[in-house]
């Protein structure tokens, strides 16, 4: 009897140091993640100005203006009634130079 216990106690163990081995080789790939793997905002593909836009993390109306081409963008956008608040996964239309063009 005393063997079976003995043998159940370090299956046990085993079981646990293994648990707790995966655990930390899980958390150690986790964190070896860089910055330069996530996508953020409208930097998927590198198609930073489609007309539909969605706004990433840290941008306002005005690096987007910027950055598109569109110095309109609340006006072609009502559904904005504070520029000021914008935020990470809103939706807008942008039309930008080359856009405008083909739109004659």
């Amino acid at each position: 009897m005393k063997a079976s216990i003995s043998i159940a106690d370090s299956a046990s163990w085993y079981c646990a140091i293994t648990l707790l081995g995966l655990i930390l080789l899980a958390s150690i790939r986790e964190s070896s993640v860089t910055d330069d793997q996530t996508v953020r905002g409208n930097q998927f593909l590198n198609r930073p100005c489609d007309e539909i836009y969605v706004v990433g993390e840290g941008e306002t109306l005005h690096t987007i203006s910027d950055k598109c081409g569109d110095p309109f963008i609340v006006e072609r956008n009502p559904h904005i009634h504070d520029p000021d608040d914008v935020f990470p996964g809103l939706v807008i239309k942008i039309i930008t130079p080359s856009q405008d063009k083909n739109s004659y």
